[in-house]
């Protein structure tokens, strides 16, 4: 049994205070103190980790204002705080002991959108992508692109000056802002905008804090404007945050937004942005050229650049090699060929952009022909992707470059330090052989991608911050990058801002560091934004990249083979992957439903490897734990158990925190498919909930879903008691007392008397003994689940209609138990007992020369995953069979004609099985329909977590977000279908409809193709 865990950090009194006294000030935002949010809070996407006090989450400008004004009062003098946007920084930018305050979850509004003027207005909160969603019918986009573009926020975006691919057309951040809304410290609102010399006259005549601000940003400028010119570098990505360089705009204006843009939350709060806007290109397309080596595609690049291109990417074998193997491959592999005998270790991709397809040929065929003749002979050939669809897919593997880093075996991954370093692009491959030479000298592995047409190369090397001969790499790695970028005549900063790496900002600002100490006096004269960032206002210490606790203090304690049993929430990166905003997304349903960061992939990631640490702590290896529990009997400790549950000394047992966070996951497998690290939440939640409920009780609802598909068998006999139950009002009250609520009823129909009575026979040893080789060859066994085989039989035995219409012989899979319930709420021995029985069932099926295909895609999907080491016979889903089969498909003109076909995948399928949704088109393709895919996240039921009465709540906001929509557009003529039984038992549950299976669609639509003998 494992102990009871004490977290480490209690809160200060004065602390405590501060946040009493926001609330009486007027504060009504969300305040979070509690060990599990400053835990998810204490690390973003670099190597350190650092535990805020707390964690504010602001819903406008004048809770921002109210945290001003009680941060002034003199008992809170010690209090600083640092602004957080989407948690995706590699360099510890928002990381502090203070207090963080994050306009991600509450200030999300897009507040107006002029497309005449081209402007939009948004709260610090909105992402990146959402605004470009809401700007698209309007032919409008945000430019600058960022990997992270689908959860960065815009505050955060201007915080850090964010930019990426196509700089050199777009540009950063900073150059597409009009106006920024800010509160300083002293509580003022301000909206910082280009001024005019008798505006600029004006404000700076002020006697407040904003003429302060003005009249010494605007003295440095004029007397140090010389040196400004010769101290900051002639670079696409100039250096950022405090930049005096472009103060001074070539209209004549004065912009204090020079200095916001990239200032790290060092300087004021960003409440609003006003945001230019500009055209969505008409026509673009991507060349993707493949080389047998890297340098030869930097060199190349460099040529490629002066063709005026939108951009030029390039890429290393390392991550070109992880591409390969990540969800996104199968939509682009096309367009990366294998060569026989060639091997590619470097791609550059080009982007062209045009205002029309005869513009866009053009500018095509100039490149193809330098391609043919005049750049290089030294490419293995290339392929070109047209229109937005193929172009966006294969920008999606770049965006994901970045994540797929991580995703490697054992300790030792690439880790963000020196990853963002920009020189002038005619230095870049000199600059790069040296940087290589440096990482090959000491002997490590690391990927390396860049915005090469920017002179921007990001590199990671590979390290085990658990090592100290590894961790002192890190400043001597540093220490060189830093030499090495001024000797070829950049920074070390080029993309990702400064952060923790703030003690190098005097190095390259110079003499004139003091100016920066100037202006950060002038913003905050206490140091309370954000200190020890970019520069202090007096002689504080600037942040060193030593001083600051690493993630790799606490995984030492964990050690490498607990990390590595825990399914890899011990090596989250924190790239933020699962905070992807889009509702249509299938990743992450419970984020997306709550904006609880906690209550997501990497949120549960960090609290599991809090919790592996406070054990490790402990002298508690949950390995041996867990070996344990499964040879005791669950009575003999259950008075134990229940006094746990009841004794008060129990209630600030970190383990209550995990297991807050466990309860709200669906277990959909959407992290362990999408998340470029595979942090597979299920697999390790699994494995928690098992310890968990050894020192405590269960909630009554658990013993009864572990056990549904065994009793089953039972229920449906007495299926008139059952439905009264479950079709009552009174008998649906009963049920949520034992937190259970929307079960399903149980039809008339039964599945093993229709299937006997249509002489489909049982999958059983002697059944297939009696049968002949060819026999065999010709059947195929559908393995039932005990959802779809009791609740929707109709869908099996539409399977048996279309298996002998294409000319199959059917056969049932015996009764048996998946056990996906039990894995799911951590029954694992249980589990691995009945999963070995199914195992050796399915297995002596697949040995003697049967085809096993399942029907409910999660179920299916759990013998590859769960099953994993237990199972090697293939269970094939629906579509890898039909997929296999397309020439015994024909089908019926007029049932055809006239309607319309749109599949809802599972999202388990969509995620895990990424060739899935293609295969079931080109099925429809086959019957001569245009089978469209409708994007949708989450259903919201996800097994049995939709049946659970605490989680409905989340369950129907997950439908409401995207699913609801799809089914209320459909017509009489929409034919609507869904892959998974949760879905369509929600459907039936919230709408009150049904919606069929793609099975029972195709069986009513082809034609018989021969007579089956009946077994």
């Amino acid at each position: 049994m494992i102990p009871r865990l004490q977290p480490k950090v209690t809160l200060a009194l004065p602390a405590i205070g501060f946040f009493q006294r926001l609330v009486e000030a007027g504060f009504e935002g969300d305040i979070e103190t509690g060990p599990a949010s400053r835990t998810v809070f204490s690390t973003d996407n670099s190597i350190y980790q650092l535990e805020p006090t707390g964690i504010l989450f602001p819903r406008g400008v004048e809770d921002l204002q109210h945290l001003a004004s009680v941060l002034a009062e003199p008992t809170f003098r010690g209090i600083s705080i640092a602004p957080r946007g989407g948690g995706t920084g590699t360099n510890g930018q928002s990381l502090t002991s203070g207090v963080v305050v994050d306009c991600s979850r509450h200030m999300r509004s897009i507040l107006e959108i002029d497309p005449v003027r081209r402007v939009a207005r948004v709260q610090a909160g909105v992402v990146k992508d959402q605004l470009n969603q809401a700007l698209k019918p309007y032919g409008l986009f945000f430019a600058p692109e960022l990997s992270t573009s689908n959860r960065a926020t815009i505050g955060g975006m201007i915080s850090t000056d964010a930019c990426g691919q196509g700089s050199c057309l777009y540009g950063k951040t900073s150059n597409h802002i009009l106006g920024l809304r800010i509160v300083l410290v002293d509580g003022s609102d301000f909206w910082s905008r280009p001024l005019d010399a008798e505006a600029l006259d004006e404000i700076v005549a002020g006697k407040d804090r904003v003429g302060e601000i003005h009249r010494t940003v605007e003295r440095i400028t004029r007397e140090k404007r010389d040196r400004i010119t010769e101290v900051f570098p002639k670079l696409n990505r100039y250096m950022t945050g405090y930049d005096l360089a472009h103060v001074r705009r070539d209209d004549g204006c004065f912009d204090l937004n020079a200095v916001l843009c990239g200032s790290e939350g060092t300087l004021a709060l960003i409440a609003e942005a006003e945001l230019n806007l500009l055209p969505i290109p008409a026509h673009a397309a991507l060349i993707n050229i493949r080389y047998g080596d890297f340098n030869t595609a930097l060199e190349d690049a460099r040529d490629l650049a002066a063709l005026k291109v939108a951009s030029v990417e390039t890429i290393d074998e390392k991550v070109l090699g992880l591409a390969r193997r990540d969800i996104v491959w199968t939509g682009i592999a096309r367009f990366f060929p294998d060569e026989p005998d060639a091997v590619t270790d470097g791609i550059n991709i080009v982007e062209v952009l045009a205002d029309d397809e005869e513009e866009l040929e053009r500018k095509l065929s100039e490149v193809t022909a330098a391609l043919d003749a005049g750049i290089s002979t030294r490419h293995a050939g290339y392929t070109i992707a047209r229109g937005h669809a193929e172009v966006e897919a294969i920008w999606s593997m770049r965006k994901r470059a970045v994540g797929l880093l991580g995703n490697v075996e054992g300790p030792v991954r690439p880790v963000a330090f020196v990853e963002d370093t920009a020189v002038p692009p005619e230095n870049l491959a000199a600059y790069i052989r040296e940087f290589r030479a440096l990482l090959d000298g000491a002997g490590l592995s690391y990927g390396m991608f860049g915005h090469v047409d920017a002179g921007v190369l990001h590199v990671r090397p590979a390290l085990d911050l658990t090592r100290d001969a590894h961790v002192r790499l890190v400043r001597e790695i540093s220490d060189a990058a830093v030499t090495l970028t001024r000797k070829y005549g950049g920074v070390l900063w080029g993309e990702h801002g400064k952060g923790v790496r703030s003690e190098y900002v005097p190095e390259f600002f110079g003499d004139l560091y003091p100016c920066l100490q100037e202006i950060k006096r002038a913003f905050d004269p206490d140091n309370r934004l954000n200190p020890g960032k970019i520069a202090t206002p007096s002689s504080e210490a600037l942040t060193k990249i030593d001083d600051v606790p690493l993630r790799g203090d606490t995984d030492r304690i964990i050690g490498n083979q607990i990390r590595s049993a825990f399914d890899n929430a011990a090596y989250c990166n924190g790239n933020g992957a699962c905070f992807d905003f889009d509702e249509t997304s299938p990743m992450c349903p419970s984020y997306k439903a709550t904006r609880d960061r906690r209550f997501s992939p990497k949120g549960r990631a960090a609290l599991m490897r809090e919790w592996l640490m406070l054990l490790a702590e402990n002298g508690i290896d949950p390995r041996d734990e867990a070996t344990r529990l499964r040879r005791s009997a669950p009575l003999a400790s259950l008075a134990r158990r229940a006094f746990n549950s009841l004794s008060p000394a129990n209630r600030d047992d970190f383990s209550h925190e995990v297991r807050a966070a466990m309860e709200t996951c669906l277990a959909c497998k959407a992290c362990a498919g999408q998340c470029p690290v595979k942090v597979s939440v299920p697999a390790f939640r699994s494995k928690f909930l098992e310890l968990y409920y050894g020192r405590y009780l269960r909630p009554l609802k658990d013993p009864l879903v572990a056990a549904i598909e065994t009793t089953l068998p039972l229920v449906q006999r007495i299926r008139p008691a059952y439905n009264m139950v479950v079709g009552t009002r009174v008998g649906r009250r009963l049920m949520r007392v034992v937190g259970l609520t929307s079960l399903p009823r149980l039809p008339q129909i039964s599945l093993a008397k229709e299937a006997a009575r249509l002489g489909v026979p049982l999958a059983t040893a002697q059944t297939i003994e009696a049968l002949s080789p060819g026999e065999r060859q010709r059947s195929v066994v559908f393995v039932a689940d005990s959802f779809t085989a009791y609740f929707d039989p109709d869908v099996a035995l539409a399977a048996i209609v279309l298996a002998r219409k294409s000319g199959f012989s059917p056969l049932l899979a015996a009764s048996h138990v998946n056990g996906k319930a039990l894995h799911v709420h951590g029954y694992l021995g249980r589990f691995a007992d009945a999963a070995q029985r199914t195992a050796g069932y399915l297995q002596q099926l697949d040995d003697a020369g049967m085809t096993l295909v399942g029907l409910d895609p999660s179920m299916t999907l759990a013998f590859r995953s769960e099953y994993k080491g237990m199972l090697k016979a293939a269970v094939l889903l629906p579509q890898e069979w039909l997929a296999a089969n397309l020439d015994r498909l024909a089908a019926s003109p007029s049932v055809v004609k006239g309607n319309s076909f749109r599949l809802m995948p599972h999202c388990t399928e969509r995620t895990n099985a990424p060739a899935s949704v293609a295969q079931w088109q080109k099925i429809f393709e086959s019957l001569g329909i245009d089978l469209q895919v409708a994007q949708t996240g989450c259903c919201g039921m996800a097994g049995t977590f939709g049946h659970e009465a605490r989680n409905r709540p989340i369950s129907e906001r997950l439908y409401a977000m995207s699913w609801k929509p799809e089914v209320d557009a459909a017509g009489d003529t929409d034919i609507l279908m869904a892959t998974g039984y949760s879905c369509r038992s929600q459907v039936k549950e919230i709408d009150a409809k049904r919606i069929p299976h793609p099975f029972q669609v195709i069986a009513g639509i082809i034609s018989e193709t021969s007579e089956v003998p009946q077994l």
